[in-house]
């Protein structure tokens, strides 16, 4: 990669259901850019503290499982994958036992702040994989992770139409309570940072939205 070859750091926040990890994705494939998905972090996190029988109430046992995790990144295609133990979790990150308990867990300024670092990292290891920059999604990403990226998405959409499509993907977790926990907590709230693009994806097409982004991310990585 060339000097002349900008690194672009693209920040896409929202809800569940907002369309914002299949835009990542997306985006990811075509530029190449390498996909973080920090949703996967909070859930892995939370699968963890669950298979030691630890609940987000103990802050205590909670800090101690932290400081026990050895964080890593795989890299796989264009996507960045969370490793504990030198392991990448499996299917178990979306069982309705981590969807019932991960807003909790993720309201915790200890696991917040423990994976703060984790995740600003990840744009070194796109640097050194060689990539053209680092899309990022979550719902602080703009906000609190890198609230100087070059490009900030914020994707919502009405509840009704997230709640549509979250049971299309086999999710039964109630999107009004995640909307309610995430937004209400103390740190890093989801909210629409202060000078983002805000996109409504309720009547528009996955490629629609895409697009949108698509094209402001073209013109970033133009020499």
């Amino acid at each position: 990669m060339g000097s002349t070859s900008p690194f672009l750091i693209v920040a896409i926040d929202g809800g569940a259901a907002s369309g914002k990890s299949s835009t990542a994705r997306a985006l990811a494939a075509r530029f190449p850019l390498l996909h973080v998905d920090t949703g996967a972090h909070y859930r892995a996190i939370t699968a963890e503290m669950l298979r030691h029988d630890v609940r987000p109430t103990d802050t205590a046992a909670v800090e101690a499982t932290l400081t026990g995790l050895a964080l890593g990144t795989r890299v796989k295609g264009s996507a960045a994958q969370m490793e504990i133990g030198g392991k990448v979790p499996g299917d178990e990150i979306r069982a309705p036992e981590v969807n019932a308990a991960v807003s909790h867990f993720a309201a915790l300024p200890a696991v917040r702040a423990a994976l703060l670092h984790y995740q600003r990292n990840q744009a070194a290891v796109a640097r050194e994989q060689g990539f053209k920059g680092l899309v990022m999604e979550g719902r602080d990403i703009g906000s609190i992770i890198f609230p100087e990226a070059d490009l900030r998405f914020f994707l919502h959409a009405d509840p009704d139409e997230r709640a549509r499509r979250r049971a299309q993907e086999g999710q039964l977790d109630s999107v009004a309570e995640r909307d309610r926990l995430d937004s209400s907590r103390k740190t890093a709230p989801l909210t629409c940072p202060a000078g983002a693009i805000d996109i409504n994806s309720t009547f528009l097409t996955l490629d629609q939205v895409v697009e949108k982004v698509a094209a402001l991310v073209a013109t970033r990585l133009a020499p």
